[in-house]
């Protein structure tokens, strides 16, 4: 990979990250604005270490080491950098299970989003969609049985991992759900310590996470330079919820771009899993033009809004 493409690559990922952890960002303020300001700086400082760069850096690493224990826990981390061919052969028979598992992940994702969540419907069909909501458990299982079969045919790790993938998705939903009615109950009971608060943030934190860190799959194989781009996007992320959160209110659209964002992701990596050919630039230039269409649709709803 090119300096041009790993630039692009950490760029790519930042925004990424940034526009698919906004809902995260607004829930921490909301449970912020209840919290002491002793415990809110403990969050937004000490909080950096563990979700930035404790969940965001270990996870990764982890997750390309898990799928290739022959190579180590310091070949996980060096492998796109290395020169010894052994890892990079065992990095190249891993790949295929590892994005399919991805891939399927955040195609789930992005389905349940289409047809079960609340949304600013940024496209006309967003609302077709939304009133079938009944049927996304039918197309998941079947996208998932279809995947499963076809990866049979190329090699039975593959199906695993798909299975993998939306297990992954359920259980992470699951505390997402838990997640809501918690923030709830935050809400209404001023009387849970800002300890108790604490904890559930960074929980959730880590939970939301997940998403940016396996969609980043999409843009790069290296572990570093995850990293280094989900890094900075949840930095900024830490910063918004600070300062921006209400701002970020103000462009209803920007959660649609990154749901688009991770069902392209998620199919650039299932193609890639069987095998497609797809340039490095592919991802990170479809994320900026899918934000950047929703952006701009934020910004004119936004002038509309004001000259009423």
């Amino acid at each position: 990979m090119g300096i041009g493409n790993v630039i692009l690559s950490i760029f790519g990922l930042c925004l990424f990250e940034v526009v698919s952890s906004i809902d995260n960002a607004v829930v921490n303020a909301d449970v912020l604005a209840t919290m002491s300001v002793k415990w809110r700086k403990w969050f937004l400082i000490w909080g950096i270490f563990l979700g930035v760069f404790l969940v965001r850096g270990i996870l990764p690493w982890f997750i390309v080491w898990m799928s290739n224990p022959a190579i180590g826990p310091w070949g996980a981390l060096t492998a796109s950098f290395s020169n010894d061919p052994r890892i990079h052969q065992a990095l190249e028979q891993s790949s295929p299970p590892l994005l399919l598992g991805g891939g399927i992940f955040l195609i789930f994702l992005f389905f349940h989003w289409l047809f079960l969540e609340p949304k600013e419907f940024g496209l006309h069909v967003e609302r077709f969609f939304t009133k079938q909501g009944v049927w996304f458990f039918a197309l998941v299982s079947i996208i998932l049985s279809v995947v499963i079969w076809l990866a049979l045919k190329k090699h039975p790790m593959m199906a695993f991992a798909a299975s993998v993938g939306s297990s992954v998705f359920f259980i992470t939903h699951g505390f997402k759900e838990h997640a809501a009615r918690v923030e709830l109950e935050l809400k209404s009971q001023h009387r849970l310590s800002d300890i108790s608060k604490l904890m559930y943030l960074e929980i959730l934190d880590a939970t939301f996470s997940i998403d940016g860190v396996i969609g980043a799959f999409a843009f790069t194989m290296s572990v570093p330079i995850i990293i280094l781009g989900n890094g900075l996007g949840a930095l900024v992320v830490r910063q918004l919820t600070i300062q921006g959160v209400d701002k970020i209110k103000n462009y209803p659209y920007l959660k649609n771009g990154a749901m688009y964002s991770i069902f392209f992701l998620g199919m650039i990596m299932t193609l890639e899993s069987f095998g497609a050919r797809v340039p490095h630039y592919a991802a990170p230039l479809i994320t900026f033009v899918v934000i950047g269409v929703f952006w701009f649709k934020s910004l004119n709803a936004k002038k509309g809004l004001a000259g009423q």
